[in-house]
């Protein structure tokens, strides 16, 4: 049997990413491709502008212990109509160029809450990235830096049939209890047993210093897979 690495992800509060609009941030409802392997990169040190190639070529499976509860967050921004300023060089000049000829805008971030994710990677130096994921050399969060990590990593490399199985070894802090896998979503092909549906999620970074992503193609499954209970 295939070896993984097995780590969980719990937050209060998390932002998965989705296409960033001016007016809207949307979230997935849990991490996405690009977002599990930046954390693995700013475990061990890697910075956006290095090479996460082989990262990148790592085997992903993502999956949600329990149902997240959305929540959403205004914010007022100002902006510039282009008829006040002419071509500014950035954004600080646009504002202090445009006095008060400036205007407001609601915008909205989404977020979801009591996050309890794992993960299961395969392929690559895993001893390695559990030894990253165990000190870190970089903070990391869930989505946005307002939103702190509960729990450490707590990694694992373990022997299953698959994936799924695999998270089934998790061992949740004691205040969250057991929990059922509801969902795991795995790149196109993963052995996950009978797919619930395949979705299409622009969740593949192409450049990470100009936040360019691209599209994925994943299986959806619902294996209810228990995670264990670490004793208290």
């Amino acid at each position: 049997m295939p070896d993984y690495l097995i780590f969980q992800l719990v937050a209060s509060i998390g932002s998965m990413g989705e296409f960033g609009g001016h007016d809207r941030r949307g979230t997935l409802g849990l991490p996405g491709h690009s977002a599990v392997i930046g954390t693995i990169g700013a475990a061990l040190g890697r910075r956006r502008d290095q090479d996460f190639s082989d990262l990148d070529a790592l085997g992903l499976a993502i999956a949600s212990f329990g149902r997240t509860t959305p929540l959403r967050d205004y914010h007022t921004v100002q902006t510039v109509p282009s008829a006040a300023v002419k071509q500014p060089q950035s954004r600080p000049q646009a504002l202090r160029d445009a006095g008060r000829k400036v205007n407001t805008a609601l915008t909205s971030r989404d977020y979801r809450c009591d996050c309890v994710f794992g993960v299961a990677v395969w392929g690559g130096d895993l001893p390695l990235l559990a030894r990253a994921l165990k000190r870190p050399v970089f903070q990391t969060f869930l989505g946005r830096k307002s939103c702190p990590l509960s729990a450490p990593f707590d990694p694992q490399v373990v022997e299953a049939q698959n994936p799924a199985v695999a998270l089934g070894h998790l061992r949740l802090p004691p205040w969250i209890g057991a929990r059922q896998m509801i969902e795991i979503v795995a790149e196109h092909g993963t052995d996950l047993g009978t797919p619930a549906r395949v979705e299409t999620r622009h969740d593949r970074a192409l450049d990470r210093l100009l936040w360019h992503f691209g599209p994925g193609r994943y299986d959806v499954a619902h294996p209810g897979v228990s995670a264990q209970e670490v004793p208290s």
